[in-house]
């Protein structure tokens, strides 16, 4: 009789440890950024969570650890398509390379919506960002302004490849084309590297004696170019435009060292790409491209309540 109790219980009992945990109902969205280190892409994320909380979206944060890996940001994808995650908010590492994650995401019956950095495909439903020629246009503009209308110019890109380099490189360039007495005498990629960026910026000045402005088309090109100047004993006197608004470019701005920020909505972003993505999850048309805006930050509008809710959005 025993036997037979222990018999019928056992199975019972490796049911009731054993079987899987419920899963949740809720959709489920993988946002995977193009790295992890950057402030621009805690923003993102911030954004991206909010939103997950506000529509009930369960958000899955991954993406690789540098920009520039990009075999680790289709593995991430790949996993998550295998996962059968909902949708995908995507900020491409390489414009080209994960083309063919992404139509297999598609064939999978999962949207993919990219955000700030898009592919070379229409495969995405949406893609949500700032106008990168637009932004990076309006920076030459501005270094214009700053070095008194003519001078010897530097751009320190980001990463060969990717689309928001790309488009950041073409927008400066129209605006280089406005300003002929402007001169393009360098330009060299940071790869997303503060260290990177500030020995790239000290070979520069040291080849370009009448070296008048940089625009540092990032926030590590940023920071990297900032701390080369300065250490030079070049702050103020080399004039520096900036991409991004992270709480070391604003110190920099403060100090005088970097003298505009274009600076985009990361937040807007990720809270947009998970809210377009949900749209896309229960049917609905959304817009195949939508512009985040961009803004100029100075020292004299750094206060300014606009520009404060912009680079400290309430959470």
């Amino acid at each position: 009789m025993k036997k037979t109790l222990i018999a019928i219980l056992l199975p019972l009992l490796f049911l009731t440890f054993c079987a899987p945990r419920e899963q949740s109902n809720k959709p489920k969205i993988l946002v995977s950024p193009k790295g992890l280190v950057l402030s621009f892409w805690t923003s993102v994320r911030e954004g991206a969570m909010q939103a997950g909380k506000d529509f009930d979206v369960d958000i899955v944060w991954k993406g690789p650890s540098l920009e520039i890996n990009i075999a680790e940001q289709i593995s991430i994808v790949e996993d998550n398509i295998n996962k059968r995650v909902d949708a995908i908010v995507l900020a491409a590492c390489d414009a080209t390379a994960l083309v063919p994650v992404v139509e297999r995401a598609d064939a999978a019956g999962i949207p993919v919506v990219t955000i700030d950095s898009d592919l070379n495909s229409d495969v995405r439903k949406s893609f949500i960002a700032t106008d990168n020629v637009a932004a990076s246009e309006k920076a030459a503009d501005v270094l214009f302004e700053l070095i008194g209308g003519k001078g010897e110019v530097a751009i320190l890109p980001i990463i060969p490849g990717s689309s928001t380099t790309i488009m950041r490189e073409k927008g400066f360039d129209q605006g280089l084309a406005k300003h002929p007495e402007m001169k393009l005498v360098a330009k060299q990629y940071s790869h997303a590297e503060v260290d990177r960026a500030m020995a790239i910026t000290e070979d520069i000045v040291t080849a370009h004696q009448n070296l008048a402005g940089i625009f540092a088309a990032n926030e590590s090109a940023t920071i990297g170019s900032a701390q080369a100047l300065k250490s030079r004993g070049l702050a103020g006197k080399i004039k520096i435009v900036g991409f991004d608004a992270a709480p070391n470019e604003v110190q920099v701005l403060e100090e005088g060292v970097v003298d505009a920020l274009i600076v985009q909505d990361p937040y807007k972003m990720g809270y947009m790409g998970v809210k377009t993505a949900l749209d896309l999850i229960n049917g609905k048309e959304v817009e195949k491209r939508i512009d985040t805006g961009v803004y100029v930050v100075t020292r004299e509008n750094l206060h300014s309540p606009e520009i404060q809710k912009l680079i400290n959005p309430v959470k």
